[in-house]
């Protein structure tokens, strides 16, 4: 049987990157006291300013917290998954142009190795009937190419995607064909969003494909108006709610297990089913 210890962790992230930082380090030094060998990041963790995204991947800061998110993976020996973090320039090394940036998911190995990137392929340009009232990511983000991204974490095949990907099931089950067992959901859904679809979204992308759904949202007010649903959550395979937090900051820390996943995929064989 495999198993393995994994960690969301919640937080307001603000447009201060070093305070989102520090906030940051403390959190993961919690969660790897606890014994998490993932942890995951949400969206947006180290700046919650889509202005400031291309300003901050061209600074010297870049390279500081990127050294920083390298040191905290070897410190705690864990596979540590940064939600999203604003990139300059596209996996092939071409720089964005337009003054845009890549929307990226990166995850650093224990030996501070990054070991995969996945750049966010769909953007959440929509109306919302909250204080921002409307949003338009691809205004300051290049999509993403469309492929899948699978980590191999301690034997577990492991699924990258962000935020708005979760509302396009096709992602999930592209993922879950190329052999993922686990999908990770870094986030910062808004709260009117968040209250209306986020577990039910995570909820089916879990049923549908047999697999582990770990949803990780930024949680609170970021700024005068924005704000974030937080409800940070693990799902089985099942669909039944393993673990979770409310609307603040914090972490948790669950054991998975294949033994589950294999009975949920043994009784109900849904994936050998497909005709389409």
């Amino acid at each position: 049987m495999k198993s393995l210890r994994i960690a969301a962790i919640q937080l307001t992230s603000t447009a201060d990157w070093a305070q989102n930082l520090e906030m940051t380090k403390k959190w993961v030094g919690l969660a790897a006291k606890d014994g998490a060998r993932l942890i995951v990041l949400p969206e947006n963790v180290f700046l919650f300013d889509g202005k400031a995204m291309r300003y901050l991947a061209d600074s010297p800061a870049q390279d500081e917290i990127l050294k920083e998110v390298v040191q905290l993976a070897i410190k705690h020996s864990i596979y540590l998954v940064v939600g999203s973090h604003p990139s300059a320039n596209r996996v092939t090394g071409e720089e964005v142009g337009g003054g845009r940036v890549r929307q990226s998911c990166l995850v650093f190995s224990p030996d501070g190795e990054l070991i995969k990137r996945y750049d966010k392929i769909h953007l959440f340009d929509v109306a919302v009937n909250d204080k921002a009232g409307a949003y338009k990511e691809s205004a300051s983000i290049e999509p993403g190419d469309i492929e899948t991204q699978i980590i191999d974490v301690d034997g577990f095949k492991v699924g990258l995607s962000i935020c708005y990907d979760v509302r396009f099931p096709e992602l999930y089950r592209a993922l879950s064909k190329a052999g993922a067992e686990v999908l990770l959901v870094p986030a910062a859904f808004t709260y009117v969003t968040g209250k209306a679809h986020w577990n039910t979204l995570l909820a089916a992308r879990a049923i549908e494909n047999q697999c582990f759904v770990l949803g990780v949202n930024q949680c609170g007010w970021h700024n005068d108006t924005r704000q974030t649903y937080g409800h940070s959550v693990l799902y089985s395979p099942n669909g039944e709610f393993l673990d979770g937090l409310e609307e603040e900051p914090g972490y948790f820390v669950c054991d998975i297990t294949d033994e589950v996943l294999l009975e949920c995929r043994n009784n109900m064989p849904c994936l050998s089913h497909r005709r389409l």
